[in-house]
């Protein structure tokens, strides 16, 4: 962290070092995540250009810029920072794209993705539509991302998986619009987790009728009237419920997949949006995606105490994850094994997207999102960013996080 972006560039730059030279870090690592605040935004080429002279080893970049960044257990919010992270995977299981090397041209090539990192901006043409193609390429069918804030240049980083110029190779791998991001190959072992932070306020119903934006019907009667009873607002003075309403979102999810998790919670396929208006002429409610009759919706809130605890949830899920588990004998002699016992992985990395209305702010203290997961996962290298919209499965959620590991082979810690 530094007003000026070479002396914040050169500050991580040692520190990088100092950590090549440790033997328990790879000395020639290929692939480099680097995420920036929007104080730097419009050094972004020179940043780039510097830091990527300063480590020829690292031929790959990818990353975005953000309102905020994350790295480890601290975020950096308002505030000129950038974090890089440096990944020790071989270049032939993954591949940087951008709109100047799409990721098609190095499948066509016979390049085979399981998932991608994806940074996106939000004013991208048929944006929800490139994604989900984009997923539906892999193998997984699942992406992971988010969407750059920034109030300055929305930039994405993504050098390497484009021909580098014929000068001296300055002057590239930095971009506005569109799509751009790494693709991993199967080898490339990887956890991801969403995590909604969002309480139901009561049942779950199906929209029956609609039109655009605007939900007619929920269950076959009037939206507006299921909203006032879930905010105990007395149906002939929908006015007095305007505050509660502001304050009051809405978790959507599509025809035959779940809304709520079994403890209540939302599913992570649910697609939190704001209310943008109430119609008491057609006692419709309008919200800020486009809904079709056959969806599922409830009504929700923030909740510090529900995102908090569903935070630990997804963290506590990877971790078990990880876990050594017991196996039958004669499982674990078919593999090798001793008998009860298979060896569980290890956190090798992660990134981490949250969205900027989360954040220390929503969690009660300055890091205080960052820390929980590093009180969970442990001290292991973590970047990431504070997004306009957080990308997970096919979609674009809000206030969410989206929490990946990259895990090794060997037992957990």
């Amino acid at each position: 962290m530094h007003p000026h972006w070479q002396m914040a560039a050169d500050l991580v730059l040692a520190q990088l070092r100092a950590l090549l030279q440790n033997p328990a870090y790879a000395s020639q690592p290929a692939l480099g995540l680097i995420y920036i605040t929007d104080h730097l935004a419009a050094h972004a080429q020179e940043l780039m250009d510097h830091v990527a002279q300063e480590l020829p080893q690292v031929r790959h970049w990818a990353g975005s810029v953000g309102v905020g960044i994350s790295s480890n257990n601290v975020e950096y919010f308002d505030e000129p920072a950038l974090a890089i992270m440096l990944c020790d995977i071989p270049e032939s299981q993954f591949k940087v794209f951008s709109g100047a090397a799409p990721l098609g041209a190095s499948m066509a090539q016979g390049f085979v993705a399981q998932t991608a990192l994806v940074h996106a901006d939000s004013h991208t043409p048929e944006l929800s539509e490139l994604i989900e193609d984009l997923a539906a390429s892999t193998q997984s069918g699942f992406v992971f991302g988010g969407l750059p804030s920034s109030r300055a240049e929305s930039v994405q980083f993504a050098r390497g998986g484009e021909r580098t110029p014929p000068s001296s190779g300055r002057g590239h791998g930095v971009y506005t619009g569109g799509l751009s991001g790494v693709a991993f190959a199967p080898e490339v072992q990887m956890l991801t987790r969403v995590t909604q932070g969002c309480k139901p306020l009561g049942e779950v119903r199906e929209i029956t009728e609609a039109q655009e934006h605007l939900v007619l019907k929920l269950d076959g009667a009037p939206a507006l009237y299921a909203l006032m009873q879930d905010l105990h607002v007395p149906i002939d003075d929908p006015r007095s419920a305007v505050d509660k309403v502001r304050e009051t979102l809405v978790g959507l999810s599509l025809p035959n997949t779940p809304t709520l998790r079994l403890t209540g919670g939302l599913d992570d396929a649910v697609m939190v949006r704001h209310i943008i208006g109430l119609d008491p002429i057609r006692h419709g409610v309008a919200v800020a995606h486009a809904v079709k009759a056959g969806m599922h919706m409830a009504f929700c809130t923030r909740d510090v105490k529900s995102a908090k605890a569903d935070l630990l949830r997804i963290v506590t899920e990877i971790r078990e994850r990880l876990e050594p588990q017991e196996v039958e004998p004669a499982v674990a002699l078919a593999e090798g094994l001793e008998p009860s016992h298979r060896a569980g992985q290890r956190i090798a990395g992660a990134i981490y997207v949250s969205c900027t209305g989360r954040g220390g702010p929503h969690f009660g203290a300055p890091s205080a999102e960052l820390q929980i997961i590093q009180r969970a996962l442990g001290d292991v290298p973590l970047v990431g960013f504070f997004a306009a919209g957080e990308i997970a499965y096919q979609q674009v959620y809000g206030y969410t996080g989206v929490l990946t590991v990259f895990t090794m082979e060997g037992v957990a810690s």
